[in-house]
């Protein structure tokens, strides 16, 4: 069971590192998708490294990533650009395409099917 948001295991104030299964899932949105493109995101007080990836439709997913030596390796391996989101932002097509899919009452994550708690 998990309270508030924590894993079965997981100590309070304990930040949950990349996981296979993180890694898996952004292999296969870029294997998915036409013209990804990768944004880090910086480790947080309450949430490690993490990658946004966001395809030419606009579509995105974001996931954990070991820092930003993972995140840069991911990248090189997957042969797709990385950006620091700190830096340049985001693209506007993922903003339209977050908008578009408020509009049609699609309030869960993207790229997680069936109800979200």
């Amino acid at each position: 069971m998990r309270l508030f948001g924590r894993s079965k295991g997981q100590r309070a104030g304990e930040l949950r590192s990349a996981t296979s299964a993180d890694t898996r899932h952004l292999q296969e949105f870029v294997a998915s998708r036409d013209g990804v493109e990768a944004y880090l995101e910086p480790r947080t007080a309450v949430t490690e490294t993490t990658v946004v990836l966001v395809a030419a439709s606009g579509e995105w997913t974001r996931r954990r990533v070991d820092g930003a030596d993972g995140a840069s390796d991911f990248a090189k391996r997957n042969a797709i650009p990385l950006y620091d989101a700190a830096l340049v932002g985001y693209p506007q097509r993922m903003r339209e395409w977050t908008q578009k899919r408020k509009l049609a009452g699609e309030t869960g994550p993207p790229g997680v099917s069936g109800p979200t708690i």
